[in-house]
């Protein structure tokens, strides 16, 4: 198997391991006291299309012969492959820095509180902006030419969810989000 494969699938697993406790504490919200919970179909296709991109990923991982990585693709795998991986990391890092206030959904809990420290001081979005940009490292790195048409579908779908909770903090934190907004960028650091 390819060096770089080798790397990524790894990481995919010791991903997997770190992202357990996230995963447990996200789906508390299906049966913990909410607030508030958005019916909208940004519940469910951002994050199903990103799980879609992940399981095209670790298929991929093992080539049967659909791709031969030669040593001129080097020059854009081996960024692609660093980028995945602190992006990746900085991904756990975020949800972490949420705390209580992490679910895998769109909610507001009873006692929820509005993040503004961590990497949730330069950016209000951090999990969708580095899920967008892990998926798209992990694409290139693979040369994965049949995820990277949902990759980019995703897009769209993240900034539409990213979108959605803005509005849904504005109504929630009405006067502490509109201080917050002004001094952080909504999907990338200090524009928006």
């Amino acid at each position: 198997m390819d060096p770089i494969n080798i790397i990524i699938g790894i990481n995919i697993i010791a991903l997997f391991g770190a992202n357990v406790g996230g995963a447990k504490k996200g789906l508390k919200s299906s049966i913990s006291q909410v607030r508030e919970r958005s019916k909208t179909y940004l519940q469910q296709a951002p994050p199903w299309l990103a799980t879609f991109v992940l399981l095209l990923s670790i298929i991929w991982l093992f080539p049967i012969g659909a791709i031969t990585y030669l040593p001129e693709h080097d020059k854009f795998r081996i960024p692609a492959v660093i980028i995945y991986l602190m992006c990746s990391w900085l991904q756990v890092i975020s949800y972490k820095e949420l705390g209580d206030n992490y679910s895998q959904e769109i909610v507001i809990f009873k006692n929820h509180k509005l993040v503004q420290s961590g990497l949730y001081r330069i950016i209000r979005h951090p999990q969708y902006t580095l899920q967008i940009v892990t998926d798209v490292a992990l694409t290139v790195a693979l040369i994965n030419y049949v995820a990277a048409p949902f990759v980019i579908a995703e897009i769209p779908l993240f900034i539409l969810r990213a979108s959605f909770e803005d509005k849904l903090m504005q109504r929630t934190f009405p006067e502490d989000f509109e201080k917050y907004k002004s001094k952080t960028g909504f999907m990338i650091p200090f524009i928006g």
